[in-house]
């Protein structure tokens, strides 16, 4: 299985279960693995025939800003949802993290893997 990936992409979202994080924006960090079958590009170098890498970035962005959302899960899992459905990959594996969160901790969030059956 061939996986394209994206890391450390950077998005400002609104996020977070207390009333004060819904009046702010705040960084979020994305790594995702798309399994795709990457054979027919690779023949013919046409970007038509693989997934384009900034598509899924605008994907992403815009899923993450559209709306205030309360936690990390309902937003990882939408967007995994939306990049199988509009990319087409057999799965995705998704990392959503965010910075500063807790005192101590460079990062928290969480990693969903999903696939179609």
């Amino acid at each position: 299985m061939d996986h394209i990936y994206l890391r450390d992409l950077e998005v400002e979202a609104v996020i977070g279960v207390y009333p004060w994080e819904q009046r702010v924006r705040r960084r979020l960090r994305f790594d995702i693995e798309l399994g795709a079958d990457t054979r027919v590009a690779a023949r013919s170098g046409d970007i038509a025939d693989t997934v384009d890498y900034e598509a899924v970035a605008n994907c992403i962005r815009a899923i993450a800003s559209r709306e205030p959302h309360v936690l990390l899960e309902c937003l990882a899992e939408e967007i995994a949802e939306t990049l199988l459905r509009r990319f087409g990959g057999h799965s995705v594996r998704l990392t959503v993290g965010k910075p500063g969160a807790v005192a101590g901790a460079r990062e928290v969030g969480i990693v969903i893997e999903r696939g179609h059956p």
